[in-house]
C-alpha cells in the first residue's frame, strides 16, 4: 500500500486551516482523511472515518469526527463536526445507550447543533486516548478478517502490535467493547475488528496513517508470500451483451418494482470478477454474507445469481425465486429485533452472472455504479479469502441487525 503522505501537502493543509482561524490539527486531519479517502483499496464510498481532538478557545477538549454520510476523498472540515468530549466520557460511567439516546448524546453536545450527526463510531474515537484516530475497511485486511482464526492470522502478522476485537455491533456496543479492549492493552496500535476492519490511532496526523498504511501493507504482504495474488481495483474490460441486458431490465421493471421508472445497470467484468464467477461454489460462496457490514445496505444480504444464457423467462422465475428468499430472510430475522421492523423492498442490488460478469443497480446511476464498486471490491476479497481458508463474513442475524439498523439507514436517506 503506497504511502501518501507529502511534507508540503500537509503544510499546505496546517496553513489553510490557520489562515481560517481554525486549528491547524483540523487542517491535517483533514489532509490525511482525504488522502485515505482517496484509495478505494482503504475505504468505499462513505466508508471508514476519522477524528482529530482539539481544544477550542476557551480550553474546552472537543473532538472533531466525520460527519455520519461524508466521504472521506471529499471532506471538508464542515465534514468532520465538533462535539464536547467531557460528556461523552461521563456517558462510559453510566447506562447502557440505546441508538437514538447516543445519537441525543452526540447532538446535544455538538458545537453546532446544525453540524451533521458524528460518525456512528463517535464514541469509540472519544474513548481512545489519542489526538488522532483512523478507521479503514482495506481489502486485503477484510480478506483476512473474514476467516474463522482471524485472530491466529492477526497474532501471526503483527503480534502484539494490534489488540483483536472479535464482531461487535457497530454503533454504542462497540464503542464500549474498543474502549475495553484498548484498556486492557494500552501499549497496542491498532485495533483488529473480525469481519468489519481496522483502527490506528497516534499523537499524530501522520503517526496514525504511517500506521495504518503499515499495517494493510503488510497484510498484502502476508497474502503475497503465500502466493495470493491481491490485484488492486480493476476496471472493467468487457461488454454486456444487449440482448441480455434488455432481457434482464424488463425483469426488473416488471410488476411493483422500485426500478420500474428509474433504473441504473453498472456492468463490470475483468479478471478478478471473472475469476470469482467460475468458481465452483459460487452458489454458496456468494450468499455467506457481505465482506464488510454496512456493505449490506447498498447491496443487500445476497445477490441475484443468473447463467450467462438466460432466457426471459428464466429471468422472471430467477427474480420470483429471489424476493420469495428474501422475505423469508426477513421473517427469520426481524421477530427478534428490538423494535418492529418494516421490511424493505425485497429486490435485487445485485446481480452475478456466472462466468461473465457483474451488473450493481440502483433507483439511479450513482446508485448502480456505487453497488458496481462493492460487487467488484468483494470479487477480489472473497478471491483471496477462499485462498487463505474459508471466506467467513458476519452471520445472517448480524447482517440483518445491520440492513434494518436505524442509524444505517440514516446514511441512505441523506445521500
Amino acid at each position: 500500500m503506497e504511502n501518501l503522505w507529502n511534507d508540503n501537502d500537509a503544510a499546505q493543509y496546517a496553513n489553510d486551516a490557520r489562515a481560517n482561524g481554525q486549528p491547524q490539527a483540523l487542517g491535517l486531519r483533514v489532509y490525511t482523511s482525504r488522502i485515505i479517502g482517496k484509495v478505494a483499496d482503504l475505504v468505499l464510498h462513505g466508508g471508514g472515518n476519522t477524528s482529530v481532538k482539539v481544544t477550542d478557545a476557551d480550553g474546552t477538549p472537543i473532538m472533531h469526527v466525520k460527519g455520519s454520510g461524508w466521504d472521506l476523498e471529499t471532506i471538508e472540515a464542515a465534514g468532520l463536526p465538533a462535539v464536547k468530549l467531557a460528556p461523552l466520557h461521563d456517558a462510559r460511567k453510566g447506562k447502557k445507550l440505546s441508538d437514538p439516546e447516543m445519537v441525543a448524546l452526540l447532538r446535544s453536545n455538538l458545537l453546532d447543533p446544525s453540524a451533521p450527526n458524528p460518525s456512528v463510531e463517535a464514541l469509540l474515537h472519544a474513548y481512545l486516548p489519542f489526538d488522532f484516530v483512523d478507521h479503514t475497511h482495506s481489502t486485503a485486511v477484510l480478506a483476512l478478517a473474514n476467516q474463522d482464526n482471524s485472530e491466529d492470522l492477526m497474532r501471526e502478522i503483527y503480534g502484539d502490535r494490534l489488540a483483536f476485537l472479535p464482531y461487535v455491533m457497530p454503533g454504542y456496543d462497540l464503542s464500549i467493547a474498543g474502549a475495553d479492549l484498548f484498556d486492557r492493552f494500552p501499549e497496542c496500535e491498532g485495533l483488529w475488528l473480525k469481519n468489519h476492519g481496522l483502527f490506528t490511532f497516534g499523537d499524530t496526523a501522520r503517526q496514525s496513517y504511517d500506521r495504518m498504511i503499515d499495517f494493510v501493507t503488510d497484510a498484502e504482504n502476508y497474502l503475497a508470500a503465500r502466493g495470493i495474488t491481491l490485484p488492486g481495483p480493476e476496471k472493467s474490460d468487457g461488454t454486456f451483451d444487449a440482448d441480455l441486458a434488455g432481457r434482464i431490465e424488463t425483469g426488473l421493471r416488471a410488476g411493483n418494482s422500485p426500478f420500474a421508472s428509474s433504473l441504473g445497470m453498472d456492468f463490470r467484468t475483468g479478471p478478478s470478477i471473472r475469476k470469482y464467477l467460475t468458481n465452483d461454489a459460487l452458489d454458496t460462496i456468494a450468499v455467506r454474507g457481505t465482506a464488510t457490514p454496512d456493505h449490506v445496505i447498498r447491496i443487500k444480504p445476497f445477490p441475484l445469481i443468473l447463467n450467462a444464457g438466460a432466457s426471459a423467462e428464466d429471468i422472471l422465475a430467477a427474480l420470483d425465486d429471489y424476493k420469495t428468499r428474501y422475505k423469508a430472510y426477513f421473517d427469520r430475522n426481524a421477530p427478534n429485533a428490538s423494535e418492529k421492523k418494516l421490511m424493505l423492498d425485497p429486490w435485487p442490488r445485485m446481480i452475478l452472472i456466472k462466468g461473465l460478469g457483474l451488473i450493481g443497480l440502483g433507483t439511479n446511476d450513482k446508485a448502480a455504479s456505487i453497488a458496481g464498486d462493492l460487487g467488484e471490491q468483494t470479487a477480489r476479497i472473497i478471491n483471496a479469502a477462499e485462498e487463505v481458508g474459508t471466506f467467513a463474513p458476519i452471520n445472517e442475524a448480524d447482517l440483518f441487525d445491520m440492513e434494518y439498523w436505524s442509524l444505517e439507514q440514516a446514511k441512505l436517506q441523506k445521500k
